[in-house]
Formats: structure tokens, C-alpha cells, sequence
């Protein structure tokens, strides 16, 4: 039987993908595009987990659409490229992250902002203009476009720099945005986990002075020793926070559960800022008082544009910052989703894909 047009540009793929809100992955047949004229296909090597997919799995912020084959921390090698990219040829490292399309003409494009697009296109749980819907890095191959493919410094692991592009550019972004990264600024980091091990790291080598804000004091030891924190906080600690009042510049607040904003900003000193990252799923509760009378900022930040993405990547291979991973099997996904639930995790899990996804 003949192969209907849409069928001629299609390819066959094979992922893990959940089909309710039970968030519970299990093997999946499906189509990418064929590689088109602007182009990259590469062989997926590595997929970090991130905390934003359990969200998208569970249906936690209400918009999820299944089948869901998470992941937007991929990193693999280009197997086929378009007749008309320029930036990349086959073999090269190369990584895909939160986005994989924009509509590349509105203001937030032109100025290199696509993450802030008014169309922008996810790498799951996304739909292109024909329709087509977005599968993510928990699979074995994907197409992008090459606008929306970055390339891998040499020195720069696969693996362990898989989860940078979220959890980085998350981080990097907002610090140099917000001008936090002058040496020897005071920096808070709100949360240990994915997201916030590597802004530590990142401002170490933005030469800050780095303090970890956290309410699990078992934590202190792997802050300091092993990811090169200056000191250590205690958020429910009365006496620790009241101590710390009015003493840094900076707070980067990576928490994505439910938290209150007041002892944060209580740390800031005048002028101070506090930036959030993290999506929790219900409202924060914002106190405008600390904020008028010590002329305070709260912000927000999502990732980065692909320019930016680029530039992150390129400082943490020069600082040769990754993120401290825990390589797991595709058929252990289940496993780490909960344990990811519970923060049981030092502190990204990533996917082998490569050597543990099979049909």
C-alpha cells in the first residue's frame, strides 16, 4: 500500500511517554519530520530529567497533553544536516533545550529573546503551526530546526552538561540580566537542587561570594565541600536568619514548592535583589512593605535565548562547571520521577539513552 504525503515525511521514532496524569512512562512508537532544508537530526545520546518534567507528567500546572514524551535537556551528535545549514555538519556535539521553535520575527526574536516569544514552540508538550505535536528527549532521535541547535564546546561532557541546558541557562541568565555578577557581591542561593547546585557553581566563577540558603541542614557539608559554597543558611532557623539580616546584594531563589517571599527579602540589604526561577504550582504571597522601605526588587526569569544559551554554555566550559548527575537507565525513569518528587536526588538525574533505550 502506498505511503500517503504526510507519511512520506515522516520517520519513525521510538521514546518512553506517559498517557495520563499518572505521570507513568512506559515504551513509545512514534513519527518525527524527515529532516528538511534547515535541519539538524541527531542521534540522542544523554536527556537530563528536570523537575519541570514531573510537572508536565502529573499535570501539576493544568496544560499538559498526552501522550507526553518528556525532556529539554538533550545533548547527542548530528547525524544529518539540510542542504541549507551553515553551522553545523554531521558528528558534531550538539544539544537541544527548552525550545525548538519561534516565529523569528517579533521583537523578543529579533533581540535574540525567543525563549520570551509570543509563539514559541516547546520541545514537548508543544504543537507546531501544522499541527504536528512535539516530542522530547526521552527518545531516541529528533529533528530542529538549526536556529534552535547548539553546539557543544570540546571539553564540555555530554553527559554532565546535558542538564545546563535548562538548568544553567535558568540560572545564568537572570544573573547576568539582573547585573549579579559583580566579584565579590554577596549571593543567595534559595534550594539545593537541580537548578540551584549550579547556580552556585556559576557564581563562584562570577566571583561572587556565595551563601546557600536551604531548610536541610544535612546539606552543608556537599554545599561547602563539594560544590564550593562559601557558608550555609538554615532557612528555618530563626536565630541563623535573624543573624543574616540585611547582608547580601543578591538572592536567586530556585524553590519550586509553595514558600514564603518575606524571610528571603529580610536577607537583602537596601537596593537588594531577589529573582525568582523556580514554578511553584500554586501563587507566592508577595509583602510589598520590605520592598518599599528598602527599595527592593523581585523578579522573574525563564531560560535564555538561543544567543545567550550559546554563551553559557561556552562560560561553563571555560570554568569547567557541570552538573553533578546521577546517570540512569531509561527503564529506572519511574524510579528516579519519584525520587525526584521527594528532592532524592545529587542533584540531576540524566538519562543514558544511548546505551539503555531499546525497542
Amino acid at each position: 500500500m502506498a505511503k500517503s504525503a504526510e507519511e512520506e515525511n515522516q520517520q519513525k521514532a521510538f521514546g518512553w511517554a506517559a498517557t495520563d496524569n499518572s505521570g507513568i512512562l512506559s515504551p513509545f512508537n512514534f513519527s518525527r519530520r524527515e529532516n528538511g532544508d534547515d535541519d539538524v537530526t541527531l542521534k540522542i545520546l544523554y536527556c537530563g530529567v528536570c523537575h519541570s518534567d514531573l510537572h508536565t507528567l502529573r499535570n501539576d500546572w493544568g496544560f499538559s497533553f498526552y501522550p507526553v514524551v518528556p525532556g529539554h535537556e538533550i545533548s547527542g551528535v548530528v547525524t544529518k544536516v539540510g542542504k541549507n545549514v551553515t553551522k553545523f555538519n554531521i558528528g558534531d556535539r550538539v544539544g537541544v533545550g527548552v525550545l525548538v521553535g519561534s516565529c523569528k520575527t517579533c521583537e523578543c526574536c529579533e533581540q535574540d529573546l525567543e525563549n520570551y516569544c509570543p509563539r514559541i514552540i516547546f520541545t514537548y508538550n508543544s504543537y507546531n503551526p501544522d499541527g504536528t505535536k512535539n516530542y522530547g528527549g526521552y527518545s531516541d532521535m529528533i529533528v530542529v530546526d538549526q536556529r534552535y541547535v547548539l553546539r557543544f564546546p570540546d571539553n564540555l561532557p555530554l553527559d554532565a552538561g546535558a542538564p545546563l541546558l535548562c538548568a544553567g541557562i535558568t540560572v545564568y541568565s537572570p544573573m547576568k540580566y539582573y547585573g549579579m555578577t559583580e566579584a565579590g557581591k554577596h549571593l543567595g542561593v534559595a534550594g539545593l537542587g537541580g537548578l540551584g547546585h549550579v547556580a552556585v557553581k556559576i557564581g563562584k566563577a562570577f566571583g561572587l561570594k556565595v551563601t546557600v540558603i536551604s531548610s536541610s541542614p544535612q546539606k552543608e557539608s556537599e554545599a561547602i565541600n563539594r560544590l564550593g559554597a562559601d557558608s550555609f543558611l538554615v532557612s528555618n532557623d530563626p536565630e541563623k536568619m535573624k543573624s543574616a539580616i540585611g547582608t547580601m546584594d543578591y538572592i536567586i531563589d530556585t524553590v519550586s514548592a509553595v514558600h514564603p517571599l518575606l524571610p528571603l527579602l529580610t536577607l537583602l540589604k537596601v537596593n537588594g535583589k531577589l529573582v525568582t526561577v523556580g514554578l511553584p504550582n500554586k501563587p507566592l504571597e508577595l509583602p510589598v512593605f520590605p520592598l518599599v522601605m528598602g527599595r527592593k526588587l523581585i523578579g522573574g526569569s525563564d531560560v535564555g535565548g538561543m544567543k545567550e544559551t550559546q554563551e553559557m554554555l561556552d562560560f561553563c566550559a571555560k570554568h569547567n562547571i557541570t552538573a553533578d548527575i546521577e546517570l540512569i537507565r531509561i527503564e529506572e525513569i519511574n524510579t528516579a520521577m519519584e525520587r525526584l518528587a521527594k528532592s532524592d536526588v545529587r542533584y540531576r538525574f540524566v538519562i543514558d539513552v544511548a546505551n539503555s533505550l531499546s525497542q
